[in-house]
């Protein structure tokens, strides 16, 4: 099989990435991402030279482009994980989240539609049962977020495959819309199509403005724990790495028109997170107990921020088998070790030099 992979340089990409280019080698893995700020191709430099791993800067709006590509590649399957996806800046910026999002996943579809077309009478990849009977072969697992489901009360369920969309920040707004729009391509078009909203990934590479390698980061520099609010919102927390094992079962085994819940069962308040994380980098830093809980300063919550996000993975578990393999406890100190072990990897992100990697690669292209 030959898999188009978007947004393959980010966090959840990378990982992803990764395990496709091991895992398989008689695939082919092409990479598909633009290198946003969010892009580091710094997180691929173990594979960057395998032989079936392909990278191609282009951006997912671009209809040519990523045409160009799949016929390039003679693409089988897609996997869609390239989005902008930090609420902060979809509140100060939403048109950038709904050309991404939005536009970005409606022209992957259309590519994905207008390729496969004209290549109805290839079986190529049906014997492992891929696809459906007009598109043999072939799928489109589109991968989103718990948020569209808007927010539940303290102690009140969970978001199942059923809950009704809610979305309440211009993220998962459109998010939201992307998903209808994936669906909505597999009903008009019959384009073999499989939706996954999952809960907060956490796990190395991820872009240091999301709040576990942030607050790591301000930790050891002695910074200052901005937490909105009062820490009281809830999060469902999920490790990567069980998050891609996830998205490769359920690319090969998944039922197509389905939508599947991906969560760690493994909720936490914000303010007992953030204690969990000061308790562990202190520990690996030689500090002594509570040494950086001063550093905890609340600030002003941020507008329309849920209460509680909480997954339930059950579906998933029983038609797949699939459930975490890591207890929080344990995922956190394995991910706070490798942010300390590789602090040269933030340092370079923090100061921007991390850019330099691939804008020096495609300067004379």
């Amino acid at each position: 099989m030959n898999i188009l992979i978007t947004g393959g340089a980010g966090f959840i990409g990378s990982h992803v990435v990764r395990l496709f280019v091991n895992k398989y080698p008689e695939y082919q893995i092409v990479n598909l991402d633009v290198l946003t700020y969010a892009g580091n191709l710094e997180n691929l430099r173990d594979i960057e030279n395998k032989p079936n791993y392909h990278f191609e800067r282009v951006d997912i709006t671009d209809y040519d482009g990523v045409l160009g590509v799949m016929r390039k590649y003679d693409i089988d399957g897609v996997i869609h994980l390239a989005a902008e996806s930090h609420v902060d800046r979809s509140i100060k910026d939403p048109m950038a989240f709904a050309r991404t999002n939005v536009m970005g996943t409606l022209t992957m579809l259309n590519a994905a539609k207008t390729y496969w077309d004209s290549k109805l009478e290839s079986n190529k990849a049906q014997a492992i049962g891929l696809g459906t009977e007009k598109y043999p072969g072939k799928r489109f697992y589109h991968i989103s977020t718990d948020e569209v489901y808007g927010a539940l009360e303290m102690g009140g369920g969970f978001f199942t495959e059923q809950t009704k969309y809610q979305p309440h920040s211009p993220y998962s707004a459109s998010k939201a819309s992307s998903d209808h729009f994936v669906r909505a391509f597999h009903d008009t078009y019959e384009l073999p199509t499989i939706v996954t909203n999952c809960s907060n990934n956490y796990g190395p590479y991820q872009f240091p403005e999301k709040l576990i390698p942030l607050f790591i980061n301000n930790i050891r520099h002695g910074k200052p724990l901005p937490v909105y609010g009062k820490g009281e919102n809830v999060r469902d927390w999920l490790y990567v790495e069980d998050h891609a094992r996830a998205i490769d079962l359920i690319f090969h085994k998944g039922k197509i028109a389905d939508t599947y819940n991906i969560g760690g069962f493994n909720e936490w308040r914000n303010i007992d997170l953030i204690k969990v994380i000061i308790k562990t980098v202190d520990k690996l830093l030689g500090n002594p107990e509570g040494h950086s809980e001063h550093l905890i300063t609340y600030v002003t919550d941020r507008a329309g921020h849920d209460l509680r996000y909480a997954i339930d993975s059950t579906k998933l578990k029983n038609e797949l088998g699939w459930e975490p393999s890591l207890q929080f406890e344990e995922g956190i100190e394995k991910t706070v070790r490798w942010y300390l072990d590789n602090q040269e990897w933030m340092d370079r992100i923090t100061s921007g030099e991390y850019e330099k990697y691939y804008e020096s690669m495609y300067a004379n292209r």
